[in-house]
């Protein structure tokens, strides 16, 4: 009984440190683990520069397996005194926690996986937890409904795009052919999807009047069809803000239409419930 007494005590004394933010302990934590990730993703980027990975690659693979080994401590620990083990590992920071150390070890197994070291750039999503930023998820949840509710006008427009290109991508190569550097049909469609997003990387060029002439025409169109995505999902945003507005109610005189940060109605001048408490944030324990 003793014994599990003291495991329940430290096992909230690790929660409190690990997943608390408001602690001395706690905040110590969350620093010491910003300046890990930091150092960690200084070395994996110094280690893709050709100079630098050839003189120190010792050096930068012992430093890997030091952050590896601390971070593979620290996700087992999260395991450990997490109220609900299982939700935090299959939770979207359990999965980053995991990324952030599994190239390594797949690295030591199988030495042909080395190029998924790049994954280990997820470290830094992992601040994005420490720094409490998951407080403006209300605001991204805003955004992705307004992208999911305009995803078939979304969609509709690509199908157009890919017809325009398609069919410009065939006039050009039958106005210019191979010999200016079009040598096929899916050469000249990249020559106009780069053309009508008005990229222009100079690559392929027309030389013909005729061809100068519809890359002409598919720069203007390009310019105007530009905004008709930025049209659609500014159209969705407004009307999910609205939707978002009428949520937030005054507890006096049930009126709403109030902005998210709202800290008092603008009707009857009663204080609001504060911004904080009416996001739901997603727990990652």
């Amino acid at each position: 009984m003793y014994l599990a007494m003291e495991n329940n005590r430290l096992k909230h004394q690790l929660y409190v440190i690990i997943f608390g933010h408001n602690t001395r302990a706690g905040k110590a934590f969350d620093i010491a683990l910003i300046v890990a990730i930091l150092l960690s993703l200084t070395v994996l980027i110094l280690h893709s520069i050709e100079g630098l990975a050839t003189e120190w690659d010792h050096e930068f693979q012992i430093l890997e397996y030091v952050f590896t080994a601390l971070f593979t401590v620290e996700y087992l620990l999260r395991l450990y005194c997490s109220p609900k083990p299982k939700a935090y590992a299959t939770s979207f920071y359990g999965v980053v926690d995991l990324l952030a150390i599994l190239p390594t070890y797949l690295a030591l197994l199988f030495p042909s996986a080395s190029f998924m070291g790049v994954i280990r750039l997820l470290r830094v999503m992992r601040i994005f937890r420490i720094l409490k930023l998951v407080r403006y998820l209300q605001d991204s949840n805003i955004l992705l409904r307004s992208l999911l509710m305009s995803r078939r006008k979304i969609f509709v427009f690509f199908s157009t795009v890919a017809i325009l290109v398609t069919i410009f991508g065939a006039l050009i190569f039958v106005i210019e052919g191979p010999e200016n550097g079009f040598t096929s049909i899916p050469q000249s469609i990249y020559w106009a999807i780069v053309t009508i997003t008005t990229v222009g990387y100079g690559d392929l060029v027309p030389s013909t009047p005729l061809g100068k002439a519809l890359a002409s025409l598919t720069m203007l169109l390009g310019y105007s069809i530009l905004a008709v995505p930025t049209g659609i999902i500014t159209a969705e945003l407004n009307q999910e803000m609205k939707t978002h507005r009428n949520l937030v109610k005054c507890p006096n005189c049930s009126k709403s239409g109030h902005e998210s940060d709202a800290l008092h109605c603008k009707h009857c001048g009663s204080e609001l419930a504060p911004p904080d408490e009416r996001i739901t944030e997603q727990s990652d324990i």
